[in-house]
């Protein structure tokens, strides 16, 4: 049995309808990976710098103090 011309022109909508939405997600979802990644790395360098200026040793680098405390733990 043959489709109906609105069967078919309500499938095509529907496609494209699920198309948008896929892009759409696509974009939010790489929206919110950057934010994410920034926040993280902004983080990170703030917690590099605090661990430089008051929780290394004489001599020690940043991810040797890092390790130290979380061995302390």
């Amino acid at each position: 049995m043959s489709k109906s011309p609105i069967v078919k022109a309500n499938e095509r909508i529907a496609e494209k309808v699920v198309e948008g939405y896929k892009k759409i997600e696509e974009g939010v979802v790489e929206g919110y990976k950057k934010i994410e990644n920034g926040v993280v790395e902004g983080y990170t360098k703030i917690e590099d710098k605090f661990v430089d200026a008051f929780l290394t040793k004489e001599g020690e680098t940043v991810e040797e103090a890092k390790k130290r405390l979380k061995e302390t733990k």
